[in-house]
């Protein structure tokens, strides 16, 4: 069986606790009722816990959990929070002895890694820190392989995380053996002199003449542009590809393998050696890290790299530092920004008076500017005027109005029959 789930808590053991995402709106409801029907302070007057004895627990965000003693002794008690697995050490003030919710099973499950052993039998504490960095109140994907012997044993899984097996990631990272781990082989492209990653693919464009929602996400000058076909919204007509009825997930698959790639990243290689048109992670100025592709260097001393990111279009010109190797899995999803120039205008008459852009003196920084101002943030159609030399479109408002109009008006550009 495969379902989605949360991890509520990882145990000093190794343990991973999980509440199936399914079981939420069960759990909520308990939740309330425990807060309405205890509304005291803890037991105050002495009490003599039993070891599984049941209790409600007050909790450090002052809500009311279900609970079982652990370990009694003295003024404070081991105690199990038992939807959500952690165990803590617990005042008696802040616990209450109840029979009320026994009847309900535990939300959260118990599970171990399928046939993964742990270095030395035992998960060591460094392999613990890391799953619970790595997973905690994460949702994850489940595959369950083996039911336990008793009802509280625990579940033998395959735990999925941004498309990764977390099996192969913590074999990767030296925690534990795992059998028939699948996804090393790919891992292991990130060691040392990697050989020559695949390139990123392109993603499926729609047909020549069929109108289509866009977003500009970067501006190389009025007329060379990149934009990203939006998955939002639906195709004015659905002849593109067979892909796009998939385009939402696949760029909801990309953005969580990303945010654990994130998660992870120091465990990641940093770039060694440097080929144009290379795949490689890259550090944006946000501190978060994104898919990108090398172009050249820049400088030397220190060394520093023109990059762009093939997500959004934009470049950037980053240390060595800011580089490191992209795990493999990654590259199977298209890159979202794609290269386009715009029909229909051109610069209008060079005016040397006027301030250019650099690297594209025919036309005006203003016109630039202007351009940006009518695309930025806006939701667009575009239409494929050709495939090749090069992707040429149509750009549109939401009143259909042609884009570049607003140029021509202002005297910036010039109407291209």
């Amino acid at each position: 069986k495969i379902f989605q789930a949360v991890v509520s808590c990882v145990g000093r053991d190794g343990t991973i606790y999980i509440i199936p995402k399914s079981s939420e709106i069960e759990l909520n409801k308990l939740m309330t009722e425990i807060q309405s029907n205890f509304k005291c302070l803890g037991l105050l007057e002495p009490y003599c816990w039993k070891k599984g004895e049941a209790c409600v627990v007050r909790g450090s965000d002052t809500m009311w959990y279900r609970g079982k003693v652990v370990e009694p002794g003295g003024s404070t008690l081991q105690v199990q929070y038992i939807d959500h697995g952690c165990i803590e050490r617990i005042p008696q003030c802040h616990l209450y002895p109840t029979t009320l919710y026994t009847a309900i099973p535990p939300f959260c499950i118990p599970c171990q890694l399928y046939k993964t052993v742990p270095i030395g039998n035992f998960w060591q504490q460094d392999a613990v820190d890391c799953l619970q960095e790595l997973l905690t109140n994460e949702e994850v994907e489940i595959h369950v392989q083996e039911l336990p012997d008793n009802p509280w044993g625990k579940l033998s899984i395959s735990l999925y995380f941004g498309g990764m097996s977390l099996s192969s990631f913590m074999a990767y990272q030296k925690y534990c053996v795992a059998e028939d781990c699948q996804d090393i082989s790919e891992l292991e492209l990130l060691e040392g002199d990697v050989p020559v990653l695949p390139s990123y693919m392109l993603p499926p464009l729609p047909i020549p003449g069929d109108t289509f929602p866009v977003r500009v996400t970067h501006l190389v000058s009025p007329k060379e542009v990149y934009i990203c076909l939006d998955p939002s919204t639906n195709l004015v007509k659905q002849s593109a590809t067979e892909g796009d009825a998939n385009c939402d997930s696949e760029l909801e698959s990309l953005d969580e393998a990303l945010k654990w790639c994130n998660k992870s990243v120091e465990s990641l290689p940093f770039l060694t050696h440097f080929r144009t048109e290379m795949p490689c992670l890259v550090e944006y100025q946000d501190g978060l890290w994104y898919r990108a592709k090398l172009l050249s260097v820049e400088e030397f001393d220190p060394v520093k790299i023109l990059v762009q990111f093939v997500d959004y279009g934009s470049f950037s010109v980053v240390p060595t530092s800011r580089l490191r190797h992209i795990p493999y899995h990654l590259l199977k999803y298209p890159v979202q920004a794609v290269r386009a120039l715009l029909a229909g205008f051109k610069p209008a008459l060079y005016d040397k008076n006027v301030k250019r852009i650099p690297y594209c003196p025919e036309w005006s920084v203003e016109a630039l500017w202007a351009m940006m101002e009518c695309v930025e943030g806006k939701q667009l159609s575009a239409s494929i005027l050709a495939l090749s030399p090069e992707v040429t479109i149509s750009l549109y408002e939401d009143d259909q109005n042609l884009v570049h109009m607003k140029l021509i008006e202002m005297g910036l550009a010039e109407l291209d029959e």
